[in-house]
């Protein structure tokens, strides 16, 4: 089980792994050992995970997030396949610990009546500026 909030915890069952080989460094070694890991999370039909989270998980998962509504995790950090597979766990629940935070809404705000009087004078002199670099006029 990987506990991701009190509320929040995925079942083994959820969690696909696979081990492949990395690409990299690694000598002879990196030709024999899978150390790489594939994790995939269903997360479209995790029951663990409410719906505003899946919502906020699918975009915040960006090009992990497949048709098939499960997000796939690479990992071939270490040469270890272990700690890769702790790596890749780490970064689905980083993930999703992310999506629970519901965003705070935006209050629109107006400007100040002395910001847009300070804007259009700026804007004013910055014209006039501008203005004055034509072509000057009798000189040859």
């Amino acid at each position: 089980m990987l506990r991701i909030t009190d509320q929040i915890a995925i079942e083994d069952w959820e969690l696909t792994e696979q081990f492949v080989r990395a690409s990299g460094p690694g000598g002879q070694n990196v030709n024999k050992v899978s150390t790489a890991v594939e994790l995939r999370f269903e997360a479209e039909r995790s029951p663990s995970l409410p719906d505003p989270v899946k919502r906020r998980l699918k975009r915040l998962a960006g090009s992990r997030w497949n048709s098939e509504g499960t997000i796939v995790l690479f990992v071939q950090d270490t040469r270890h396949q272990a700690r890769n597979r702790e790596i890749a766990r780490d970064r689905l629940a980083e993930l999703i610990r992310a999506a629970t935070v519901a965003p705070k809404r935006r209050v629109a705000t107006k400007p100040t009546w002395g910001s847009v009087k300070r804007r259009l004078v700026g804007k004013k002199v910055r014209g006039e500026v501008k203005a004055l670099r034509g072509k000057v006029e009798g000189e040859e």
